[in-house]
């Protein structure tokens, strides 16, 4: 097992449970998903997430968009909200 700390962190969404900084990753190794540490911005959670549930956050300056999966997430969170 390898413990990494990210040094700056970096800012992630993990999907279902929102925007956060990963300040760490672990390692289990070649049969295991990599684990990203992560503390959500919406109240300060830390949450270990499997490498597939984690996406990096869109750019602009970068000319990075948002990945199509969190899009997807939040606009079916804005038709929740606009339902209720």
């Amino acid at each position: 097992m390898a413990f990494q700390q990210l040094d700056p962190p970096i800012p992630v969404h993990v999907l279902e449970r929102g925007p956060g900084l990963a300040f760490a990753v672990i390692d289990y190794g070649p049969e295991h998903n990599l684990i990203w540490v992560t503390a959500l911005d919406a109240n300060g959670e830390i949450w270990c997430a499997p490498n597939p549930k984690v996406r990096m956050q869109g750019n602009w300056t970068m000319g990075r968009a948002r990945p199509a999966a969190v899009a997807a997430e939040r606009d079916a969170c804005a038709g929740d909200s606009a339902a209720a």
